[in-house]
C-alpha cells in the first residue's frame, strides 16, 4: 500500500499542484493590484503609467537572471521564483507604507513572476510523453485557470461579503505562492549537463525570436489599449472588467486543454496562423466597430474581442512546443525560452509610449491598425514554421 501511494506522488503531481497554487495566487492578486494602488496609495494616472517600467524591467532582464541561476536545476529555479513571489506579496500587503516600498516589492514580485514564466514551460515539456507536449502544457494551463477562477471568486466574495482588506488578499496569495514553492522544491532536481555561462543568441532560433518580438508588440497593444477603448469610448467600470475576466477564465478551462491537443494534432504553423487571422479580425473590430455599428452592438462585439484575446494569449504554448522541436539539446530549451521572453519585453516596454502618442494625436483607430499589421507579420512568420505529421486528438487523464 505504501509503495502504491509513493507511485502516485510523482514529479508531475507536485508540478500540477504547484501550477494550481500559482493560479490561485494570480486569481487573488491580479484583479486587486490596480485597486490597491488607487485606494491605499492614491496613485495618479501618471504614477500608474510610470510603474509599468519597473514592473516590466525584470521581464527584460530575465535572460540574464536565468543564465546566472543555471547551475541550479529548473525545478529549484521555479521554487525560488515562487518563493520570491510569496515574499513580495507579503511585503506588498504588510510592509508598504508608501509608493517607494510598493516599487521595491513590485520589482521583487516581477522578478519572481517572470522567472517562473520563463522556467516552467520546460518543466512541463519534460514531464510530457513525446509528441504530447502541447497536451501536457494545455493540462497545466487548465489547472492554472482553475486556480485563478477560485482566486477570483475568493476576491469577489471576500471583498463584497467579508470586507477583506488588501493585506488579507495579498497575504493569502503569498501563502499559496510559498506552498507552490514547497511543492516544486520536493521534486527531485535534474541539473542541466552543460549550462550556459552567458546569454546566447543562436541564429538557428531566429524564427522563435521573431515570433516573440512580434508577440511582445501586439500583446502590449491589447493589454494597454484594449481596456482603454472600453473605458474611454464606452465608459465601462471595474465591474465590467471583473465580469469579462471571470468569463475569460471559465472559458479557458475548456480552451487551454483543447488548444494543447490541437497543437499536437495539427502543428504550430496551423495554430499560430489561425491566431494571426483572428487577431487581424479583432484589430479591425476594435478600431472600427464604434463607427460601423450602433453603440450597444459595438460594445458587445468589443467585449467578445476582449475575452477572445484573453484566450489567445494561451497560444504562447505553441511557440514553446515549436522551440522544443528544433533545439539541439534539452539543455538549450530553458535558456532560449528566457531569451525569447526578454526580447518580448524589450519591445513591450516601448509600445505603451508609442501607442499613447499615436492615440493622443490621431485617435485610437491607428493604434489598432498597427495591431492588425503586427498580426499580419505574425502570419507571415508562421508560414516559415515547418509542418509536422498530424496526430489524432486523444483525451486522457493528467
Amino acid at each position: 500500500m505504501l509503495e502504491n501511494r509513493r507511485s502516485l506522488v510523482t514529479p508531475l503531481v507536485y508540478f500540477a499542484g504547484a501550477s494550481l497554487l500559482m493560479g490561485l495566487y494570480g486569481g487573488l492578486y491580479d484583479p486587486s493590484f490596480n485597486n490597491y494602488l488607487a485606494q491605499n496609495h492614491d496613485a495618479s494616472a501618471l504614477a500608474r503609467g510610470a510603474l509599468e517600467f519597473p514592473r516590466e524591467l525584470p521581464g527584460f532582464l530575465v535572460v540574464f537572471i536565468v543564465t546566472a541561476l543555471m547551475f541550479l536545476a529548473d525545478t529549484r529555479i521555479a521554487a525560488l521564483s515562487a518563493l520570491l513571489v510569496g515574499i513580495a506579496l507579503w511585503g506588498q500587503g504588510f510592509l508598504s507604507p508608501d509608493l517607494a516600498m510598493v516599487v521595491v516589492w513590485m520589482v521583487v514580485w516581477s522578478t519572481g513572476a517572470h522567472l517562473y514564466m520563463a522556467i516552467t514551460p520546460s518543466i512541463g515539456i519534460r514531464l510530457a510523453r513525446a509528441g504530447q507536449e502541447g497536451r501536457r502544457l494545455g493540462q497545466i494551463g487548465f489547472l492554472e485557470s482553475l486556480g485563478a477562477l477560485v482566486g477570483l471568486m475568493t476576491v469577489y466574495w471576500g471583498a463584497s461579503r467579508w470586507d477583506f482588506s488588501f493585506a488579507t488578499i495579498f497575504g493569502l496569495a503569498g501563502v499559496f505562492a510559498v506552498l507552490a514553492a514547497a511543492s516544486l522544491f520536493i521534486i527531485k532536481p535534474q541539473p542541466l549537463q552543460n549550462p550556459p555561462r552567458r546569454p546566447v543568441i543562436n541564429r538557428k532560433y531566429w524564427l522563435f525570436y521573431m515570433l516573440n518580438i512580434v508577440f511582445g508588440a501586439r500583446k502590449q497593444i491589447f493589454l494597454t489599449f484594449a481596456p482603454w477603448v472600453l473605458i474611454r469610448v464606452f465608459g465601462c467600470g471595474v465591474e465590467t472588467f471583473a465580469l469579462l475576466g471571470f468569463l475569460g477564465t471559465v472559458l479557458s478551462l475548456v480552451f487551454r486543454p483543447l488548444l494543447g491537443q490541437a497543437i499536437d494534432a495539427f502543428g504550430e504553423r496551423v495554430i499560430i496562423s489561425i491566431e494571426s487571422l483572428l487577431l487581424v479580425i479583432m484589430s479591425i473590430l476594435y478600431g472600427f466597430s464604434p463607427t460601423w455599428f450602433n453603440p450597444e452592438a459595438a460594445l458587445t462585439i468589443i467585449m467578445i474581442c476582449f475575452i477572445a484575446d484573453q484566450l489567445l494569449f494561451s497560444v504562447r504554448m505553441a511557440r514553446t512546443t515549436y522551440l522544443n522541436r528544433i533545439v539541439d539539446s534539452a539543455d538549450e530549451l530553458t535558456p532560449t525560452l528566457s531569451m525569447g521572453l526578454s526580447l518580448d519585453h524589450a519591445v513591450s516596454m516601448l509600445i505603451p509610449l508609442g501607442g499613447g502618442l499615436l492615440w493622443t494625436y490621431y485617435g485610437y483607430v491607428p493604434v489598432f491598425v498597427v495591431s492588425g499589421l503586427l498580426a499580419l507579420a505574425n502570419l507571415a512568420l508562421a508560414s516559415f514554421i515547418p509542418d509536422r505529421p498530424a496526430r489524432p486528438i486523444s483525451v486522457g487523464p493528467l
